[in-house]
C-alpha cells in the first residue's frame, strides 16, 4: 500500500463490517477494523487523541460512531470523513460525497471541514441521512406547523442541506404518485398509532406512540470540501 505524505493530523480510519477494500496508508492515521454498527466497547477506546476519523461503512455504521462522539462530548474537536460502502448511502447523496471508495477516501483524508446539521431523536439516537415513518396515522408538527393530521403513506426526515433551521420533513399522503408536502424547521414531533421509526436504515426495536427528530446544538464537523 502506498503511504501518502504526512498531513499533520492524528486520527483513525474505522472500517466497519466485512468486504471493505484496502485503503492506502496515511501517516498519522492508523486503521482499525470494527464490526457493523460498532458500539461503546469498540469505539470509545479509539477516541482519545484522535483529531480525525475516517469512517468506511454504511450510514448506520457512521451513525453509530457519531453517537459515540456525541456521548463522549467529542463533536467539537473531532472531524469526520466518510467512505460509503455496502450500497446506496442517503448521507453521501445529501452531502455530495463520492460513491467511489477510492475517491471518497481521498476526500475524507484531504478535504476541508464543512459543518453540517446533526439530527437527534428523543430515544437517544442520531440521524445522519434519512429517517422514515410510515404508513402512519396521527398528528405531526414541524416546529409550530401542522405537518400531518390523519393518515400518511410515509414521513421522511433528512438534514437540511440548504443552511436552514436544521431538518426537512416530507409528508406523502395515501394517493399513489402524490407529490409530498415539504416543511422546514428545527424539530419534527409525531404522535401516532404505534409505528416503527427507521433511522439510517435501522428500524427502532419497538413500535412508538411518540417520536421526535430535532437538530442538535452542535454540528457534525464533516469533511466534504476539496482542500
Amino acid at each position: 500500500m502506498t503511504v501518502t505524505e504526512d498531513l499533520g493530523v492524528r486520527g483513525v480510519v474505522l472500517v466497519c463490517g466485512p468486504g471493505a477494500p484496502d485503503f492506502p496508508a496515511v501517516d498519522g492515521l492508523r486503521t482499525e477494523v470494527l464490526g457493523a454498527r460498532p458500539g461503546k466497547a469498540e469505539v470509545d477506546p479509539l477516541l482519545p487523541g484522535a483529531e480525525h476519523l475516517v469512517v468506511a461503512g454504511t450510514d448506520a455504521d457512521l451513525a453509530a460512531i457519531v453517537l459515540r462522539l456525541l456521548r463522549k462530548e467529542r463533536l467539537g474537536d473531532t472531524t469526520v470523513g466518510f467512505v460509503p460502502l455496502g450500497g446506496e448511502s442517503s448521507f453521501a447523496g445529501l452531502w455530495s460525497l463520492p460513491e467511489d471508495p477510492a475517491q471518497a477516501f481521498r476526500l475524507a483524508v484531504r478535504g476541508d471541514v464543512d459543518p453540517v446539521p446533526l439530527i437527534r431523536d428523543d430515544a437517544g439516537g442520531v440521524l445522519l441521512g434519512r429517517g422514515e415513518v410510515g404508513p402512519v396515522q396521527g398528528v405531526g408538527y414541524c416546529d409550530d406547523q401542522v405537518t400531518l393530521r390523519g393518515r400518511a403513506r410515509s414521513i421522511v426526515v433528512t438534514p437540511d442541506t440548504e443552511g436552514g433551521a436544521g431538518l426537512v420533513v416530507q409528508v406523502t399522503k395515501g394517493v399513489l404518485f402524490r407529490r409530498p408536502a415539504t416543511f422546514y424547521g428545527r424539530a419534527f414531533q409525531l404522535g401516532c398509532i404505534p409505528a416503527i421509526p427507521v433511522s439510517d436504515g435501522v428500524p427502532y426495536p419497538r413500535e412508538m406512540k411518540r417520536w421526535t427528530w430535532y437538530r442538535h446544538t452542535e454540528d457534525l464537523r464533516l469533511v466534504r470540501g476539496l482542500a
